[in-house]
């Protein structure tokens, strides 16, 4: 079983997978391979199921700043993976213009909009590489939920507007969510607010200073509390609903979405623990195994399946730490696939051929051991 997630800047899942298959038979040649290109949730998610034969739809949606961007998920028919990052991503932003006080994440609501107008009777929503910290006020008001201020005048976009925040009305929420599985993959475990929620741990990567980070924070807090006015239900402390700049908050409050890890969502969709019986041996893997690895990546989730199948795992990284591998516990083996010093940009730009060489390397010795 081959099952590796993307090396950031360098390959694809499916480009991954190609590299340790050719790599292991180079080393091994007799042995039969099934390759499932894995994700996370977060970037590269969608491309791991067009690679996989899913269909690509593609739609123009409004960006974090509100100018128009084109955006693509995958659809077999049923199922739609979205990615936030496709549509309210940080990395449509100009580093110069970002600003989470005034990012959307309207985007990632129309785009879940143009999955249930193709027909999608399940939704899974990638969250990670937000540019907003919304509380998901954006994703839901692209699906027909009204935020206004004490006039009644509706809020403008951004995270900094909950300030205002005096009235939530969700009776035009789209109403197909109520058939529609709506799942939020996340591999984050932070809660909307205070030291560890969005604004806090995320805020700053967006371009947040501290006077930005409080009044970020007390922004989401007054949608917390007119949420709970609203619906009678407390979800601003639930592991995760930070994830997106809160838009799970939002999505598990108003659209009885459901928070998962992202590995987990797509290990199930790609039949993973179905494949891995009767494999001798699963090799997984992604660009950096540390600190980050057990929180939710790839990595651990595949070694969590193959452990549950009594498969032992081989997992390749550009980059391994003693901790994380200490982490993920026995059975799982890690293989740096650096083969001596190099710059950042020499690694990226010979990834695919140093993972195949580590493969071999790798199959050589399953060899040996017969």
């Amino acid at each position: 079983m081959i099952a590796p997630d993307k090396f950031k800047g360098s390959l694809t899942a499916a480009q991954a997978a190609a590299a340790i298959d050719r790599g292991l038979r180079a080393g091994w040649p007799d042995l039969t391979t099934d390759l499932v290109p894995m994700a996370d949730g977060g970037e590269g998610t969608v491309a791991a199921f067009l690679e996989a034969g899913w269909q690509r739809v593609t739609r123009t949606v409004s960006g974090p700043l509100g100018a128009p961007v084109e955006a693509s998920f995958a659809f077999d028919g049923t199922t739609a993976v979205v990615e936030m990052a496709a549509a309210s991503g940080l990395e449509l932003v100009d580093p110069q213009q970002r600003d989470p006080r005034r990012a959307s994440s309207a985007g990632a609501g129309e785009l879940v909009r143009a999955a249930l107008d193709a027909g999608a009777r399940r939704v899974v929503l990638g969250a990670g590489g937000s540019a907003s910290n919304d509380g998901g006020a954006g994703f839901l008001s692209a699906l027909g939920v009204r935020f206004c201020d004490e006039a009644g005048r509706p809020l403008e976009p951004g995270g900094a507007a909950l300030l205002r925040l005096a009235t939530v009305d969700a009776s035009g929420l789209e109403p197909r969510l109520r058939a529609t599985v709506l799942e939020i993959a996340a591999d984050v475990d932070n809660p909307l607010t205070g030291p560890r929620g969005a604004s806090a741990i995320f805020g700053p990567q967006k371009g947040a200073g501290p006077a930005d980070v409080a009044l970020l924070d007390a922004a989401l807090a007054r949608f917390a509390d007119v949420a709970v006015a609203a619906l009678g239900v407390e979800r601003r402390n639930v592991p995760g609903a930070g994830a997106a700049g809160g838009l799970a908050f939002g999505a598990l409050a108003f659209a009885g979405a459901a928070l998962r890890p992202g590995v987990e969502i797509v290990a199930e969709i790609r039949g993973l623990a179905r494949r891995l019986r009767g494999a001798r041996v699963c090799l997984t893997g992604e660009g950096a195994i540390d600190v980050q690895t057990s929180g939710g990546k790839t990595v651990a989730g595949v070694a969590r399946a193959a452990h549950d199948a009594g498969v032992p795992v081989v997992a390749f990284g550009g980059r391994v730490m003693a901790e994380a591998e200490r982490e993920l516990g026995d059975g799982v083996v890690c293989v740096p696939i650096a083969d001596g010093p190099r710059t950042l940009d020499e690694s990226l730009r010979d990834a695919e051929t140093l993972l195949a060489r580590a493969a071999a390397r790798v199959g050589r010795m399953l060899t040996a051991l017969g």
